[in-house]
């Protein structure tokens, strides 16, 4: 494989359906081309960043480096529609594309769900809905799909729960945010095009709007009525912005978490001896937890816009060109990580930045932690036995994901 082939990976859905073939192009750019200009039909230019160091070194300078006007990496196409979108009014705009002030004001609004009081009164319903999630493995007959079976309906519950939405309307929530982080892939996307990406908006607004009205007229004390009912400078949000705040916490604050629960367990089934130490070692679960998140990087990149004239390991970035902050190849450098290619349940330190950093860091990491390692506390020590029966499957993304099919066989004691 050449560096330019290596390159073009990012902006290649297909990539994230082959690991190891992922990970040898990270390896060599990491080695060979840390910064690397990427420049493929299809994508606005950019510039790719896989080490640890210069990744992080952009998250903390948030003066210098902007999310705004590309936050994630999309096709030219689909960003200029989104844009006209916003333009317009009418776009998806959340504290993800957001910066400064702006930024700081409208992330405070959603923050006290997720810090540790909050966390702590949640604690009982996250370990029953663990429980829960266990005991329907029992009722599959000791076979089932952990990912379309498990793994993406237990954080949703939570999520969908904090909100306070209608377990009546989880599945088509589910549905929704497959179809928005899965744009790319032919089973999950509506089409791979932008009309098919703006129309998946479209309806997720079309909820959010009437959820905005009904807690509005009727707040009931949830997630949901606080994001509708919030108030900047005076004034309620404007139904837009609610919907985009809605859309942020309704599927960041699951698909992530569902990813790195399904790719913990492949990667427990497929390293036997870290499995046993977590079953006779359950004080490990911590650790486990975030070596899972490490291991998984379900967010694949964020991009950043230059304010300025600048370099970044060296490489000159003129102003207004984007970066690319790859977190699978942060999360494997080997200047930070001792055997980066091992899965090790009690790895420590463990400085991973699958939850970005600076201003941007993962408003729900507390809550992802909690969920992870409340579903591996009470799945571990019930699992008798537990092998793959059949071959794992990958979503194609450019952004969000992990598997997508995790077919195993089980005794449950």
């Amino acid at each position: 494989m050449s560096v330019s082939e290596a390159g073009r990976m990012f902006a290649t859905p297909a990539a994230h359906t082959d690991e190891a073939r992922l990970h040898e192009a990270l390896t060599l750019l990491r080695r060979e081309s840390p910064v690397h200009h990427v420049d493929v039909p299809g994508y606005t230019p950019f510039w790719a960043v896989t080490r640890h160091a210069d990744v992080l070194e952009i998250e903390r300078d948030h003066a210098l480096w902007l999310s705004a006007p590309r936050p994630v990496l999309r096709t030219a196409d689909l960003d200029a529609a989104l844009e006209a979108r916003r333009a317009r009014g009418t776009g998806l705009r959340s504290i993800v594309h957001m910066d400064g002030p702006e930024h700081r004001v409208l992330r405070a609004i959603g923050a006290d769900w997720f810090r540790p009081k909050a966390m702590r009164a949640l604690d009982v319903r996250v370990r029953e809905l663990a429980r829960r999630h266990v005991d329907l493995m029992a009722d599959h007959g000791g076979a089932c799909d952990f990912v379309r079976q498990v793994a993406v309906h237990y954080p949703l519950y939570v999520i969908l729960s904090l909100l306070g939405l209608p377990e009546s309307d989880f599945p088509r929530m589910l549905r929704l945010t497959q179809e928005l982080f899965g744009q790319d892939d032919k089973e999950t996307g509506r089409g791979g095009t932008p009309q098919g990406h703006t129309s998946v908006l479209e309806d997720f607004f079309a909820y959010f709007h009437e959820l905005t009205a009904e807690r509005r007229a009727r707040p009931t004390g949830d997630l949901a009525s606080e994001i509708a009912n919030a108030r900047v400078d005076g004034r309620l949000l404007e139904v837009n912005a609610a919907a985009s705040y809605y859309v942020l916490i309704a599927t960041a604050g699951h698909d992530t978490t569902s990813s790195t629960i399904a790719g913990g367990l492949e990667a427990l089934i497929r390293h036997p001896a870290e499995l046993r130490r977590l079953r006779e070692d359950p004080g490990l679960m911590a650790t486990a937890a975030e070596e899972m998140i490490r291991w998984v990087s379900p967010v694949k990149e964020f991009m950043r816009t230059a304010s300025a004239d600048t370099r970044v390991g060296g490489t000159p970035i003129r102003k207004g060109e984007a970066v690319l902050l790859s977190y699978p190849s942060a999360n494997r450098d080997e200047e930070v990580f001792e055997h980066p290619f091992r899965f090790d349940v009690g790895r420590t330190p463990n400085r991973h930045l699958a939850f970005g950093s600076g201003v941007h860091y993962c408003m729900g990491a507390a809550l992802a932690r909690m969920e992870i390692g409340a579903l591996f506390a009470e799945l571990v020590p019930r699992l008798a036995s537990v092998e793959l029966d059949g071959e794992p499957e990958w979503t194609a993304t450019t952004f969000v994901g992990g598997l997508k099919h995790l077919p195993i066989r089980y005794v449950l004691k």
